[in-house]
Parts: C-alpha cells; sequence; structure tokens
C-alpha cells in the first residue's frame, strides 16, 4: 500500500450524458486562432500556419454552471469552443486514424483574462497568468461520438445578456479535429482523459459581473453561464 507525503489532489472528472459514470480529465490542450475571422480579429494573417497550442490545467475546468468573475482583471473575454475529449492516444497518430481516438465533445468556454495576457505578449512571455485561472474554463455534459456522432459542422452562438456576440461554424474552423490530434500527437504522447479545445469564432469581447452567457453548438444543444 502507498503512503502518500499529503492528501492526494482529487481527480477532476466530467459528466457524460445518459451515464452515471465520469470522464476523468488528464491535460487540456487549447488551440490558437483557430478561425479566421478570429484571427483577424486579434491582428495575425488567417493564412493556414502550423497551429499553435497552449494549456488549461485539468482542474480550471468547470461544471458548476457558473464562471466567477476572476481577481487581478478588468478585462475578461468570452470565446465559446468546442471541447474534445479523447479516450486514447499515442504518439505521431495519424490523420485518417485520430477520429478512432475521440470519446465525445462538449460545450465549453476559454474565458481569458485579455488585459493580463496582453501583458505577456508585450514581454514575450507565456500567456497561463490570462488563461490558466480558477474555474477559467466552463464546460458542459460530454456527448459521445456513439450518441453525437462526430461534429465536423454546424452552428456555434454566443450571447450576452440575449445579444449574439459570437457566431459561426464548426466548418470553418482552419485546423479540423483530426489534424489538430495528428498534429498534437507529433510533439506530445496524447493518452485517454486528455481534452483539446478547439478555437473560437470571431466576437470575442468583455463580460462583466451580472451578465449572463448563452451558448450553443448544433449537436451539443445549449448552456447558459452567469457571470458572477
Amino acid at each position: 500500500m502507498t503512503t502518500y507525503a499529503i492528501e492526494v489532489p482529487a481527480v477532476v472528472t466530467l459528466p457524460v450524458a445518459g451515464t452515471d459514470a465520469k470522464f476523468p480529465v488528464r491535460r487540456v490542450y487549447c488551440i490558437g486562432r483557430n478561425y479566421a475571422a478570429h484571427a483577424i480579429e486579434m491582428g495575425h494573417d488567417p493564412d493556414r500556419e502550423a497551429p499553435f497550442f497552449f494549456q488549461k490545467n485539468p482542474n480550471n475546468l468547470d461544471v458548476s454552471g457558473e464562471f466567477p468573475y476572476p481577481a487581478k482583471s478588468s478585462d475578461v473575454h468570452h470565446e465559446l469552443e468546442m471541447a474534445v475529449m479523447l479516450q486514447s492516444g499515442g504518439d505521431n497518430i495519424a490523420i485518417e486514424d485520430a477520429l478512432n481516438h475521440v470519446f465525445g465533445y462538449a460545450l465549453s468556454l476559454d474565458m481569458t483574462r485579455r488585459d493580463l495576457q496582453g501583458e505577456q505578449k508585450k514581454l514575450g512571455r507565456p500567456w497561463e497568468i490570462g488563461k490558466a485561472f480558477e474555474r477559467s474554463a466552463p464546460v458542459g455534459i460530454i456527448h459521445t461520438v456513439d450518441d453525437v456522432g462526430h461534429l465536423d459542422r454546424g452552428r456555434v452562438e454566443l450571447k450576452v445578456n440575449g445579444e449574439v456576440k459570437q457566431e459561426g461554424d464548426l466548418n470553418q474552423m482552419i485546423w479540423k479535429v483530426p489534424e489538430m490530434i495528428s498534429y498534437l500527437s507529433e510533439y506530445f504522447t496524447l493518452a485517454a482523459g486528455d481534452v483539446i479545445l478547439s478555437g473560437t469564432p470571431a466576437g470575442v469581447g468583455p463580460v462583466q459581473r451580472g451578465d449572463t452567457m448563452d451558448i450553443s453548438i448544433a449537436g451539443l444543444g445549449a448552456m447558459t453561464v452567469p457571470v458572477v
């Protein structure tokens, strides 16, 4: 029997539709600027350059249904994303085999302390302080591939206080889900429990305490997330 020097941290788990079983989270990868219009609004050329990724922490994923406005920021932005959950992985996964590793999909948000992220960009430093803060990724229930298939098209939409702020279609992704999985596996050993946030469409912008975000993706339903 193993004796631990400190209390063992809790395993981060996410709910799965239609079952009491939970999905355990291992790592969280996030692709940047994966919709052309969003790349343009962030001041970048949307040409198909090599993708880039950053990471959030597993315990940044939050299933509480609300988003607590974080400290040390006065400019927090919403970014609607489709989360991709892996049931297996490996190294150097072929694009044609990549979808075999997907367990399911979920609604998610990549909330961003934009002011702090901007400061780090100017200094050439990592983004974690702007991206990987507590409860920065509200996430919905996982819908399995068996239930919804593989989602490669369909409307994505985010409203703030009833007003549409972000809208697009999954087919507008520059790098599709199989390509993301294949590319990541060239640099990291992917495994069951990994989560990929697949990028956000144009229209990112600030939220304030008291706002309500309504997010939806065709095939994954809708979710309301109040800012508290």
